[in-house]
């Protein structure tokens, strides 16, 4: 399935944030309505590294893909982290999530970035199946503490 792939705009929340709160189902969690917005702006900000697009297919929002731009330690150049990927359920499989990855990758060629990186749940194995074939497992596992 062809979809188009753009850069949110302003005029985009509405179709966004059904996506979104489909990710925060689909992982079992929910952020903060606070939270959301001032991801929202600051995905319209252009001084900001996080970034949002949309894939639409006949005028409807089925996919949305957020990243981040940060330094590394490693390179010179920055790196680009997938941050959210989500597909509408009922288009699942249907290639939409391949393009917003390759679309994330475009971008990050753009702006000298050196990787894209991302996680997933290790339960996500439907994913995996597609992020196997469009990238390489790193073998790190991560580990966090919540403050």
């Amino acid at each position: 399935m062809p979809a188009e792939v753009r850069p949110v705009s302003a005029a985009d929340q509405a179709a966004w944030l059904p996506l979104w709160q489909g990710y925060q189902r689909f992982y079992m969690m929910e952020i903060p309505a606070e939270a959301s917005e001032v991801a929202w702006q600051r995905f319209l900000d252009p001084a900001e590294p996080m970034h949002a697009a949309l894939a639409w297919h006949e005028g409807k929002a089925i996919g949305m893909v957020h990243w981040v731009f940060h330094r590394s330690c490693w390179t010179v150049e920055d790196y680009c982290y997938l941050q959210d990927l989500f597909i509408a359920k009922d288009v699942r499989s249907s290639g939409v999530g391949r393009q917003l990855i390759e679309y994330v990758y475009a971008r990050a060629r753009e702006a000298g970035c050196a990787r894209v990186h991302w996680l997933t749940h290790e339960s996500n194995s439907r994913a995996m199946l597609l992020y196997e074939r469009v990238a390489e497992r790193s073998g790190f596992v991560q580990f966090r503490k919540l403050l």
